[in-house]
C-alpha cells in the first residue's frame, strides 16, 4: 500500500546534443514511451529565438525517468546522437554568467555538469 508513495519522485532530466528541429513536444513523446512525463522543454535562445540544442524533461516516477535516461542516453534521434542524464539542482554560488550552459532567467533550473 504504501509503495506507490514512495516511487513518487520527479525526476528531472537533461537532454543535450539534440537537433535545432527538435520542439519540447517531440522530447515529450520520446519520452512518454517510457513512463509519465510531466513536462518537456526545449531551451530557445531569448535574442534569436532558436533552439539551443538542449531541453530539460521531469518524469514523475525515478524508476521510469532512470530508465529512460539508459535507454535514450546516446541513442540517434532526429539524426542527432543525444546525450541523457540525470540533471540536478544548480549549487549555491554557482557561476550563472557562463552562457554555454546557462540561458537568462528561470528557464534552466538544474546542472548538467554532474
Amino acid at each position: 500500500m504504501f509503495n506507490h508513495f514512495f516511487n513518487f519522485f520527479i525526476v528531472n532530466i537533461f537532454v543535450a546534443k539534440m537537433s535545432s528541429a527538435t520542439t519540447s513536444d517531440d522530447l515529450e513523446t520520446l519520452f512518454g514511451e517510457h513512463g509519465h512525463v510531466t513536462s518537456a522543454k526545449v531551451i530557445m535562445d531569448k535574442e534569436t529565438g532558436h533552439s539551443k540544442c538542449f531541453g530539460f524533461v521531469e518524469m514523475e516516477d525515478e524508476t521510469e525517468g532512470m530508465n529512460a535516461i539508459n535507454a535514450l542516453n546516446e541513442t540517434d534521434f532526429q539524426g542527432r546522437k543525444i546525450v541523457v542524464k540525470k540533471a540536478h539542482p544548480r549549487e549555491e554560488g554557482e557561476n550563472r554568467t557562463h552562457r554555454a550552459f546557462s540561458p537568462h532567467g528561470s528557464e534552466r533550473r538544474f546542472n548538467p555538469n554532474r
